[in-house]
């Protein structure tokens, strides 16, 4: 994969010295927007993807995102509490924090807070007041009991009035391309509140590496951080680390932090671990994608019915990159606000389990092997026995 060589100026450190290693010519610039024909997702606009390594801090970013290109609104879809898997994960951290920072009583903020699932579990099960900010949040799509107000809106400056205890972004800041110009605006905003305490939770790039996970890259995403570059990013922002851990099958990296008056300089080793990674990655990407396409073409060619356990960002990075069309069938999703629905750039259409019935697969991909247990679990309702193949399984 013929990447350019020219060096680009790093948003989480500001070195000039990250290059690019991975690159996309276009993929659609939102993955989980609601698209209710086939046409209409065939035809959503696609922005390319230059994935650059930073060799000061081990950030890795796309140095041709665009926001302008992006709507985040009412029809962004990334729901995942309908899976029992994720909302057991959700209420046992939700616990964990309320426990943690004794959050009872509190003022908690949550940048990105989606449809308010996570809010409204910390609040209710801690008695807190909350305040979510959402362009895409949906009024009325989750109950909640207590005092709890939602702001369809990106967080900025304008709200740093309001006051907090606790603030969460959880998978927001992947998101988020100007990261250290944000991370300093979120600590700007606490000027206030010199008590509060802040959990970013982010996906781990290291995994997205070591797996070779190309179904994990795609245009929302415009930075990826590794354990240390995530530690390097908000102690640089003026924060203190207070904790940094893996968790959801080491898919999450989880950070909590307290305002600091210091400013650590970059470690020299930090970028060492991610370098290795990420030169694992280019020297085994292309083995990976021909070994997919392989596998797909065989399937097809036996005429057997392949379909995709997951009708999110992983089905549209998994189907547009590898450019796939007849070789799989359709996706499934067990979020009933996606049954109908079509995957952006590739036009497959998104089923719930129970139309499984009318066209039986002979093969299930599961993008997310978490849930492998949660799946098998109701294909043996459905009375289905199709082959499983996890995502992670190299050809």
């Amino acid at each position: 994969m013929n990447v350019p060589y020219q060096s680009y100026t790093c948003p989480g450190c500001n070195a000039a010295d990250a290059r690019v290693f991975y690159q996309l010519t276009r993929i659609p610039t939102h993955s989980v927007l609601l698209h209710k024909s086939r046409q209409e997702a065939l035809e959503y606009p696609g922005g390319a993807i230059q994935l650059a390594f930073c060799e000061q801090c081990g950030f890795i970013f796309n140095t041709v995102y665009n926001p302008a290109l992006q709507n985040y609104r009412a029809e962004y879809e990334s729901t995942q509490s309908y899976s029992p898997t994720f909302d057991q994960f959700s209420r046992q951290l939700a616990q964990e924090l309320i426990d943690r920072h004794d959050l009872r009583g509190k003022e908690i903020i949550e940048i990105g807070c989606g449809m308010g699932e996570f809010l409204s579990l910390i609040c209710g099960m801690g008695g807190n007041r909350g305040l979510g900010f959402d362009p895409a949040h949906q009024a009325g799509r989750v109950a909640h009991s207590g005092d709890i107000e939602f702001i369809n809106d990106f967080y900025s400056e304008k709200y740093a009035h309001h006051h907090a205890d606790f603030v969460i972004c959880k998978m927001t800041l992947e998101h988020i391309g100007n990261v250290a110009e944000f991370v300093s605006m979120v600590r700007a905003g606490l000027t206030n509140s010199p008590q509060a305490v802040v959990y970013f939770q982010v996906p781990d790039a290291s995994r997205v590496l070591e797996e070779i996970a190309f179904w994990d890259i795609y245009y929302e995403h415009c930075s990826y951080f590794t354990a240390d570059s995530l530690r390097n990013l908000f102690q640089r922002g003026g924060f203190e680390v207070l904790r940094l851990e893996r968790a959801y099958d080491n898919q999450y990296l989880m950070i909590e932090a307290a305002l600091s008056i210091l400013e650590t300089p970059i470690a020299a080793e930090i970028a060492a671990n991610a370098r290795h990674n990420v030169i694992l990655f280019q020297e085994n990407i292309a083995q990976r994608l021909s070994g997919w396409q392989c596998f797909l073409t065989e399937k097809q060619h036996a005429k057997q019915c392949v379909a995709l356990w997951g009708g999110g960002s992983k089905a549209v990075a998994f189907l547009t990159t590898l450019d796939i069309s007849n070789e799989i069938e359709y996706c499934v999703d067990i979020n009933p606000h996606k049954r109908g629905t079509f995957t952006a750039g590739s036009g497959h259409k998104i089923i719930a389990p129970e139309d499984l019935k009318d066209s039986p697969p002979d093969v299930v991909i599961v993008l997310n092997p978490i849930y492998i247990p949660e799946i098998q679990q109701s294909l043996k309702i459905l009375g289905l026995s199709p082959d499983i193949i996890p995502i992670t399984t190299s050809f």
